[in-house]
């Protein structure tokens, strides 16, 4: 991409602001809102759980644990009933799970595509004369497109899977897990857990872009010489 916009500088700017209105420079538009979204949905998020304690000089405490992303669970401790823990019973409680690949994975492909669109948008408003004049260019672009496609296609569903064991590592199936919870005296109650609502957002984003990215192919194979030539072959009798 450097190379290329290098290559355009040095043919000169030329601002055309109608390329955004075609479907090449509109759907880039979208590409780049929407990648926008899927990080703002997914890195942005915080969120804790909740349990009710009651335990040796403890009665109907609130503990907590607030977690964000990259969701490193194994990192996130409930607080503690009371300064003593309980009369000793109490010990260091984490939530389980490390998720931080996969949400990563999905958040970097969001920052890159970003600003991989705005780079695209540079030379399509500015330097359209050369990306049309070369083949190289919206090849080069509809190679990129396939790839983010496909990129976009696996990142999605591996933070889907990590979306689904979050809920489950932070919701009341938890309980039977934390052995200060089975000390004699110590009853523990789920409470609450933050609502994911803008997870489940961040993965309708992520097919968004994969949707986007994948139509995207069509029209800038149309720019290329594979489609000019494939329309000059002439029909057989």
């Amino acid at each position: 991409l450097l190379v290329v916009l290098a290559a355009a500088g040095m043919a000169g700017l030329r601002v055309d602001i109608s390329m955004l209105l075609e479907p090449l420079g509109f759907v880039k538009v979208l590409e780049w809102i929407f990648a926008v979204f899927a990080f703002a949905t997914c890195g942005g998020f915080r969120g804790e759980t909740a349990l009710l304690v009651s335990c040796k000089g403890v009665v109907n405490k609130t503990v907590t644990a607030s977690f964000a992303y990259p969701f490193r669970l194994n990192t996130v401790e409930f607080s503690a009933p009371d300064p003593e823990g309980c009369g000793g019973t109490w010990t260091d409680v984490h939530l389980v799970g490390d998720f931080s690949s996969s949400a990563q994975f999905f958040v970097t492909l969001a920052a890159l595509v970003f600003l991989y669109c705005i780079a695209a948008m540079v030379v399509y408003i500015g330097y359209n004369h050369v990306y049309q004049q070369s083949n190289k260019f919206p090849l080069t672009d509809m190679i990129i497109s396939v790839l983010t496609a496909f990129l976009w296609l696996v990142s999605t569903f591996v933070w889907a899977k990590a979306l689904v064991d979050i809920k489950m590592s932070t919701r009341a199936s938890i309980i039977p897990e934390i052995e200060s919870c089975k000390a004699p005296g110590t009853t523990c109650s789920f409470v609450s857990v933050t609502s994911m609502g803008i997870l489940n957002v961040s993965v309708v984003f992520g097919l968004l872009n994969m949707l986007l990215w994948g139509g995207n192919v069509w029209f800038l194979y149309k720019d290329t010489k594979l489609h000019n030539q494939w329309n000059r072959i002439p029909e057989s009798p």
